[in-house]
This record gives C-alpha cells, sequence and structure tokens, in this order.
C-alpha cells in the first residue's frame, strides 16, 4: 500500500512539474517572441459593383510588423487603376492604408482591417477619397493570399453620385526584413 501510495504521489509530482514547465516555456515563448518586419510584394485583379468602372489592377507593396504570432500592424501602399471603357479615361490612384491583421486559426488564416485614402492620379479627377478594406486571407512563410473588400467614398459613379465598391484578390510574396 505505502509503495503504491508513493508511485502515485511520485506520478502526480512529474505531471504537475511537466505541466508548470510546458506553462513556463509557453509564456517564454510569448515574451520573448521575436518582434519584426516584414515586407509583401503583391498583385491584385478586383470586380468593381459600380458603373461605369469594368476592373481593376493594380500592385502594391505591404509593411508588416509581427506584435505577436497572432496580430501585425501594417501600412500599404502601390497603385490601382479602375478600367473604363468606351474611350472613357480609367480612374488611377495610390491607396495608403494602415491596418491590423489578426491570425485566426493555425497561424496562417487571418482577418485583417484597413483605412486610409485613395489619392487620385488621372488628369481630369484629382479627388481623394476615403478608403476602407476589411479582407480574409491565408499566409505561408512567404506566400499570402487574401480577398479583400474595397469601398471609395468618394470616387464617381456612372449616375452621379459617389462611392464605388470592389472585390479584390491579392496574390503576394513576402520576406522577413
Amino acid at each position: 500500500m505505502k509503495k503504491n501510495l508513493t508511485t502515485i504521489i511520485a506520478v502526480l509530482a512529474l505531471g504537475f512539474a511537466g505541466t508548470m514547465h510546458a506553462q513556463e516555456t509557453t509564456q517564454e515563448a510569448i515574451d520573448n517572441y521575436d518582434q519584426k518586419f516584414k515586407l509583401g510584394i503583391g498583385a491584385n485583379v478586383g470586380y468593381i459593383f459600380d458603373d461605369p468602372y469594368d476592373y481593376s489592377l493594380g500592385a502594391d507593396v505591404r509593411l508588416q510588423y509581427d506584435l505577436t504570432r497572432a496580430t501585425s500592424l501594417t501600412l500599404t501602399t502601390g497603385f490601382t487603376n479602375l478600367f473604363i471603357g468606351d474611350d472613357i479615361e480609367d480612374l488611377g490612384f495610390i491607396p495608403v492604408k494602415a491596418g491590423f491583421k489578426g491570425f485566426i486559426w493555425e497561424d496562417r488564416f487571418y482577418l485583417m482591417g484597413e483605412v486610409g485614402a485613395a489619392f487620385a492620379v488621372t488628369n481630369d479627377y484629382d479627388k481623394t477619397s476615403l478608403l476602407l478594406a476589411p479582407s480574409i486571407g491565408y499566409a505561408t512563410k512567404h506566400i499570402d493570399f487574401s480577398l479583400r473588400y474595397e469601398y471609395y467614398n468618394d470616387f464617381p459613379k456612372a449616375n452621379g453620385g459617389e462611392g464605388v465598391g470592389q472585390l479584390a484578390l491579392r496574390l503576394a510574396y513576402g520576406f522577413t526584413l
């Protein structure tokens, strides 16, 4: 009986010691997480919901700062062109967005929200628009694939109103700086 009690106590002690060590390792990993910058270079194609625009193409550069394994701050810029047919000049703009990215599953799938401005650069249109962009994506060490909705509240529609939305796919290559 005494031998069984000693064995049970030894097993419990080892179990608690292992659990405590695992918690310290996890907390140590969180405390000592190597925060770093990443840079991503991407290409975008989009479907625009509002007339007179047909589709969009763009390229971007995203600087990302990892706060933790699951959260990051982002800063994105580039060039996007909203194509219009029928000999009408396209609407090109430079987006500048700041965002927050949170990984939600297996450090691969993420949700991101960005807010910023779209600076029109076409000759006959010079308004700057508020830009809102929620997205969902999948990222590996080097590849980032995402689907996002972008809304530009001041860009013109064919009916004379303002506010243009698009659904865009982004494929990017990223690396640690």
